[in-house]
């Protein structure tokens, strides 16, 4: 039987559910700005479900978006805040990892929207030394395409801890990233220092061949996907909201946990659960690897 790290789950969807608010641009930024708190108690929740690592609430915490908005001069203060939520959650529960998270520039899915290297480099390596006095590894999220791979595990190793990069795939063929380009062809970019590989914000469906490419990469890899019916083209366009996205009412814990019990099969040493996925189909997931004898690590 194997050891799995098990993630959490979504963080942005449940955020915005349990404000009760619209969803803005801003996302769970603007929840966490207007319901202080609110971010600590859903990492309570998934560390009550079994979840044993707390992926920080940054992955929108960029200046393009706070720009738009007249924010920016938070930058560090909303870094700093998130640090500050997910370490009081740790320290009730007495255990646990926390994972800041960087999440794509500009938008996610939008390969063509990523800066130059160099610009990207150094913006993902000034929220990374934000984020590293705190976290104990970064996960660099919902990775597009090949060149955002280069620029955010470059930007993010300048801190000194272990990078776990992980994409984003084509719902409909899980060995393309969702700018067209093989999975495979990560291979000399994670060689470069990369302590882990996964899939992300992709269908449950398209996992499987994400994970059959990475078993030939040589590090320890696994995948969280997302519950959403698709990526619309509404979704898309500039500074888009939510709930342009709907969720898979199907997609309960059990199914959920069906997919990654297989992904477990396959070699994945490393799972949890991306948008629209609650404290609920993490629950699922730890109690069905300890009943099939796994370790929860």
């Amino acid at each position: 039987m194997a050891e799995i790290v098990l993630l959490d789950g979504g963080m942005g969807q449940e955020l915005v559910a349990r404000s009760g608010e619209p969803p803005t641009p801003l996302w769970s930024t603007q929840v966490m700005i207007d319901h202080p708190g609110l971010v600590r108690d859903v990492h309570a929740d998934y560390f009550a479900a079994g979840a044993t690592v707390a992926t920080t609430n940054t992955y929108a915490v960029h200046h393009d978006r706070l720009l738009k908005f007249g924010i920016d001069d938070r930058f560090a203060a909303l870094h700093t805040q998130a640090l500050a939520e997910a370490a009081s959650a740790r320290a009730a529960h007495g255990s646990g990892r926390i994972a800041g998270s960087l999440g794509p520039l500009v938008a996610s899915y939008r390969p063509e929207t990523h800066p130059p290297h160099a610009e990207s480099v150094s913006k993902y390596a000034e929220i990374a030394g934000l984020l590293a006095p705190v976290v104990d590894l970064f996960l660099a999220e919902t990775v597009a395409s090949l060149a955002h791979a280069r620029a955010v595990l470059e930007g993010a190793l300048t801190a000194g801890k272990p990078v776990w990069l992980s994409v984003t795939v084509d719902d409909e063929d899980g060995s393309r990233l969702r700018s067209g380009e093989p999975v495979a062809d990560l291979a000399p970019i994670v060689a470069k220092g990369a302590g882990a590989i996964l899939a992300n914000c992709s269908a449950p469906e398209a996992m499987a061949a994400a994970l059959q490419v990475f078993k030939g990469l040589g590090l320890p890899f696994g995948a969280y996907a997302n519950g959403f019916q698709q990526i619309t083209k509404e979704f898309l366009k500039d500074n888009p909201t939510v709930d342009a996205l709907a969720a898979r009412p199907e997609m309960t814990p059990a199914l959920y946990a069906d997919f990654a019990l297989r992904w477990v099969g396959m070699g994945a040493t490393i799972i949890g659960g991306c948008c629209e996925t609650t404290p609920a189909h993490i629950a699922e997931i730890s109690r069905r690897l300890r009943a099939e004898g796994h370790s929860v690590v």
